[in-house]
């Protein structure tokens, strides 16, 4: 899940520094979206017990 959040995280920066505003906003957002939602899951898998990472 991090993975995805890196990746959309470069594709942000390389957008920024091409110029592709929008782009590089949405880019952006979808990384701190899946950034949020992995640590989300990871807490919940903390508390359960879990170790599925």
């Amino acid at each position: 899940m991090f993975r995805w959040g890196i990746i959309f995280l470069v594709v942000a920066l390389i957008a920024a520094a091409l110029g592709f505003g929008a782009l590089a906003g949405t880019a952006a957002t979808a990384a701190k979206i899946v950034f949020v939602v992995g640590i989300i899951v990871f807490i919940i898998s903390l508390f359960t017990g879990r170790r599925n990472l």
